[in-house]
């Protein structure tokens, strides 16, 4: 994302009412159309859920929480938010 001078892209009336919301400040125009789910472009969600659902199979294989929480390195909490959830992640 680059910055744009809103005085060389924007027509001087629609610069003006903008100027009546924003004077001398960033904003961000957002994209038309439909947005991603986080992760989904760069392919960070798929590898989340895979991580996820290794997890879920190790804990259904008797692995304890502190086991999976050195092993990932990930917090307690987060284990027990991931294998109780298992639902999102079943096999």
């Amino acid at each position: 994302m680059s910055y744009k001078n809103a005085a060389k892209i924007l027509p001087s009336y629609l610069l003006r009412e903008v100027q009546k919301y924003i004077e001398g400040g960033l904003i961000y125009v957002p994209r038309n159309g439909k947005k991603s789910g986080w992760g989904c472009v760069s392919g960070t969600r798929e590898i989340i859920d895979s991580r996820n659902r290794e997890i879920l199979r190790l804990f259904e294989n008797n692995y304890s929480v502190d086991e999976l929480s050195h092993k990932f390195h990930l917090s307690d909490e987060t284990i027990k938010k991931i294998v109780y959830r298992k639902a999102k992640y079943s096999l």
